[in-house]
């Protein structure tokens, strides 16, 4: 059984970008009490779960926070649970945060693996995300990562939007490479509800990529990345080596338990999944009332569980196991033309999706329902 894997949500930013849907606020007045916040809700979860082996800051932006806030939040972790000796330790970061004195700090805090959110390294269209960063502070941030003697560095990049061209995207992946990131993430620009760049949808002044368009973006993604020595093991996903594969993120697509702390943090075990307030004061508040910060939970089905672990496996180039004890009417009938059709390989008792097959891969689980 895997080991359990810790999130904790920094649910702060200097700056809201226009395309990002993940809970954050453009303030840090409430930093203090979050932090003493997270560490009542740590205290909840003392009993719940074994062993660690991940532990992944993300936001927001963590590297907002000063070198003795990161300590308070990593002494607290520590304290209330037990870690194993390898534990994966990632850190996202803003390349305009990686100063030398940054970099010192994170390093000497333990962490193992920083994750940079690059986006793209032309200033036109980091202008256009809405970025704090230019080309130049990515490069010099990544240079600094590098040189400080981090082995394990990603890397978070966008495509497909509005004015890019395949050709843009090629430069900023071959400049990428000059600095030999272990993981790289590729993801596609969504209109996510309730950011500027949805609301600009709407009125008709953004408009998302045609299908033709978006797979040729993935597929040259997924062509270059590979011819240059990555895996493409997920998606949006593609690591140096196996053993650079997120060993965080992998817990979220086999359904191994993890816990979320902190506003709108997710969690699962033994088939539950719960998660918390969207939002700083009401999350403090409940704690401060002596209440776990939930705001709503689900108790999956052994169907549910069955269905998530093929849309979740679909995703990835491990593909789902073919369980012989859950008889599908048209199994075999079902498989043969998919395979034929070219979306899937199957592999002894495996199904594995093809790089055609992840084009499709929010529908291909409707072909195994019941």
């Amino acid at each position: 059984m895997q080991k359990p894997g810790i999130y904790l949500h920094v649910p702060f930013c200097r700056t809201k970008c226009p395309y990002c849907g993940f809970y954050s606020i453009a303030s840090t007045s409430l930093l203090p009490r979050w932090i003493d916040a997270v560490n009542q809700e740590a205290a909840c979860y003392t009993d719940r779960f074994q062993c660690f082996d991940s532990l992944y800051i993300g936001g927001g932006t963590p590297s907002l926070l000063k070198v003795c806030e990161l300590g308070r939040l990593l002494e607290c972790l520590f304290t209330y649970f037990e870690f194993a000796l390898n534990t994966e330790i990632t850190i996202e970061v803003n390349p305009c945060d990686i100063n030398k004195e940054k970099v010192k700090d994170i390093k000497g805090l333990g962490f193992n693996r920083v994750n940079t959110g690059v986006q793209s390294l032309d200033n036109l269209e980091l202008k256009f995300l809405g970025r704090r960063h230019t080309a130049e502070d990515a490069e010099k941030a990544l240079e600094r990562l590098r040189t400080s003697g981090f082995k394990n560095i990603g890397v978070d990049l966008i495509y497909g939007f509005q004015g890019q061209s395949l050709k843009g995207w090629i430069k900023t992946l071959k400049r990428i490479l000059i600095f030999r990131p272990e993981h790289i993430s590729c993801y596609e620009l969504t209109f996510e509800k309730r950011t500027l760049f949805s609301r600009m949808k709407e009125k008709g002044l953004l408009s998302p990529l045609s299908e033709e368009a978006e797979r040729s973006f993935f597929l040259l993604t997924s062509r270059f990345l590979e011819e240059n020595g990555y895996i493409h093991y997920e998606i949006s996903s593609f690591a140096k080596k196996e053993v650079y594969c997120s060993r965080h993120n992998r817990k979220y697509w086999h359904h191994a338990p993890y816990l979320g702390l902190g506003p709108s943090a997710h969690s699962f075990q033994n088939s539950t999944r719960w998660w918390n307030h969207c939002s700083v004061k009401k999350y403090s508040e409940a704690l401060d009332n002596n209440a776990r910060p939930v705001e709503g939970y689900e108790i999956l089905t052994n169907e549910q569980l069955r269905l998530e672990s093929i849309a979740l496996g679909l995703r990835t180039r491990d593909g789902f196991h073919i369980r012989k004890d859950k008889i599908i009417p048209g199994l075999e009938d079902t498989l043969f033309m998919l395979e034929e059709s070219g979306f899937i390989h199957v592999n002894n008792d495996r199904v594995v999706p093809t790089k055609k097959g992840f084009l499709v891969a929010d529908y291909l689980p409707l072909y195994f329902t019941s």
